[in-house]
């Protein structure tokens, strides 16, 4: 991207980056197009194919329950009582970057949807039909989405979002950068959930410096 922006790098099967949905709102609400968002998929646990145990279901319900108190984010705990669940973060991410090409814009509304789906109605985002079904809520065709979503092209570029965070030493989300322009000159935000009464003051203060070097 040309000029100030942020590169959010979230999972929509994060715990922490649903907290964090709010504080995105609020950027998006308070700057509007004079920082718009770039968004990269992070990929969190790409690939699992075991079923969680109970050691894992409690670690999980622990993050939770920590994130619904520091943010005030819904979650539905009804996901506990699943017999069997496989915590595969790609799909979900996929979903959402082959929602990205209509633009940045759709691909954060897919990031919201799902996240909102898995958290606070306890649905099953790691599933297809399921994530058709959210793609349709969002106004794209589900057939012409699952065709997208099911080709290799997809899978490719959800691995390649992966790997740009990865090589930028990011490995815990969600992570926010501000960044100038193209010539690589980047600013950590913030590396972990904060609320957004925090995050804003310091993008207006870091926004105004930009401007002023610009």
């Amino acid at each position: 991207m040309k000029g100030p922006h942020l590169v959010y790098i979230a999972d929509p099967m994060c715990s922490w980056c649903w907290g964090f949905s709010p504080a995105i709102d609020a950027i998006q609400a308070r700057f509007g197009t004079d920082l718009p968002i770039r968004l990269l998929l992070g990929g969190l646990r790409p690939g699992t194919d075991t079923e969680m145990d109970a050691s894992d279901r409690a670690d999980v319900r622990t993050h939770w329950e920590h994130v619904r108190e520091a943010s005030g984010q819904t979650f539905d705990f009804g996901f506990f009582d699943r017999a069997r669940f496989v915590y595969d973060t790609e799909p979900a991410s996929r979903a959402v970057v082959v929602m990205r090409r209509r633009g940045m814009d759709v691909g954060l509304a897919a990031l919201k949807r799902i996240q909102s789906a898995f958290y606070a109605e306890n649905q099953d985002v790691t599933d297809g039909d399921t994530l058709a079904a959210l793609a349709a809520e969002l106004g794209l065709d589900a057939a012409a989405f699952h065709a997208d979503f099911q080709d290799e092209s997809a899978r490719h570029e959800t691995r390649a979002d992966f790997a740009i965070a990865q090589n930028a030493g990011v490995r815990g989300f969600p992570t926010l950068i501000a960044g100038i322009g193209d010539d690589g000159r980047y600013a950590l935000v913030t590396n972990g959930f904060q609320p957004a009464v925090r995050i804003i003051p310091a993008l207006e203060h870091w926004l105004a410096t930009a401007r002023g070097k610009a």
